[in-house]
């Protein structure tokens, strides 16, 4: 376990409630790494060991652990009142439900300032055990609930779960220097692939939300007119799904142009690797993998899921397709494949849509500029910023 130095500053806290890679944990690892509010030291929490634990002491950053057992656990918050204590914590940044429960209480006991990170529809699932009680503590207990995409805050703000004063849209954000990698054949000659072979890629980890199934029966349709194509699926395994799905690719004739290559370390190397991107998705909370293809100069095909649309200008920088539309789907990847000058223009203003909108710079300033309010009582000792978050479920950038 990393060490903690317990000097007199204080500490602005970074938690989240899974152990294993994904989309948010890539956010949350990001904004502990990088995000410095001046006075303060940071501080991770994490429930155990796994990807993020390794991320976390790969990139210095001081954590604890402290391992949760079920809601309302009381000595397991007894646990997290003396890490809060003892490290003089002043401001949380929790993400994903279950971190937001647990600093929603310490907020109405203590009025420990805590802001809500929530990552995609599943954070608010109606169908969750304890709904109206969670519902209540998230409500009066954060002081400020951020959602990545305005989707995402509209249907919670409609739900009644938080109000439009409490909800603040920021993207997520990528260091985009991180994805101008040339391809090298590293990924072809590691399938055993001639290196004529068309690729499209899909990066994300096989749960139901990411709706391979309609990849496949999309993939099975434009093999059948270039059969030089062969899709490659990245991201961890998790059963019976992955069952499921060598399955189909079986009954669809399509087992040997499809990959299935388990998690990856650098989507950077595997995106400069593609032909084409394709997210199939049936619902993004946003979609880190899109904006990292934008970033890696792939043409992208996504699927209208909720996050995406407010990624991709369908037409300019990339392709929409209806959810559950493999015939669309195909089509558009076929497309794509042809690398028409149209495309072409497409990637530069993809990859311009992501350096202004989607940087890892852009997402810092707005997550700093919300942790200001609550960092200092004093208005006047906040440093000068030039980005404002707003209520109202909406972000706008703006000089001050």
């Amino acid at each position: 376990m990393s060490s903690v130095r317990t000097e007199s500053a204080t500490t602005v806290l970074h938690t989240i409630d899974t152990t294993g890679p994904g989309g948010a944990e890539i956010v949350f690892l990001n904004i502990a790494e990088h995000l410095q509010m001046p006075g303060h030291r940071t501080l991770a929490l994490i429930k155990g060991p796994g990807w993020v634990r390794d991320q976390l002491e790969a990139r210095h950053i001081p954590y604890r652990m402290l391992k949760p057992h079920g809601f309302l656990n009381l000595p397991y918050y007894w646990q997290v009142f003396r890490l809060v204590r003892a490290q003089r914590v002043r401001l949380v940044y929790a993400h994903l439900l279950g971190s937001a429960l647990t600093f929603s209480l310490f907020g109405l006991l203590t009025r420990l300032p805590a802001i809500g990170v929530l990552h995609g529809q599943v954070d608010v699932n109606p169908n969750e055990r304890f709904v109206p009680i969670k519902r209540w503590l998230m409500k009066q207990g954060l002081r400020r609930v951020v959602a990545v995409s305005q989707k995402l805050a509209a249907s919670m703000i409609d739900r009644g779960v938080f109000t439009e004063r409490q909800v603040a849209v920021i993207h997520n954000g990528i260091d985009t220097n991180r994805y101008s990698n040339s391809a090298t054949g590293v990924l072809k000659a590691s399938l055993n692939l001639p290196d004529g072979a068309l690729l499209v890629g899909s990066l994300g980890n096989i749960r139901p939300a990411k709706d391979y199934a309609n990849l496949l029966n999309a993939a099975a349709l434009v093999i059948q007119h270039q059969p030089l194509a062969h899709f490659v699926i990245a991201g961890h395994q998790k059963e019976p799904l992955m069952t499921e799905l060598n399955q189909q690719t079986e009954a669809l004739g399509i087992k040997d142009k499809v990959h299935f290559i388990g998690f990856i370390d650098s989507t950077a190397d595997f995106l400069a690797e593609l032909d084409v991107f394709a997210l199939s998705s049936s619902s993004e909370g946003f979609s880190i993998a899109t904006i990292e293809a934008m970033a890696s100069g792939v043409p992208v095909i996504a699927t209208r899921c909720g996050g995406p649309e407010e990624i991709v200008r369908a037409g300019q920088d990339g392709t929409l397709v209806p959810r559950n539309d493999s015939r669309a789907m195909a089509t558009a990847i076929l497309c794509a494949l042809e690398k028409s000058p149209e495309f072409t223009k497409q990637i530069a203003r993809a990859h311009t849509r992501v350096e202004a909108k989607f940087s890892l710079t852009a997402m810092l300033e707005l997550y700093r500029n919300l942790g200001f309010q609550y960092c200092w009582q004093d208005a006047t000792q906040v440093p000068h910023s030039r980005t404002s978050v707003q209520t109202s479920g909406n972000v706008t950038n703006k000089e001050s």
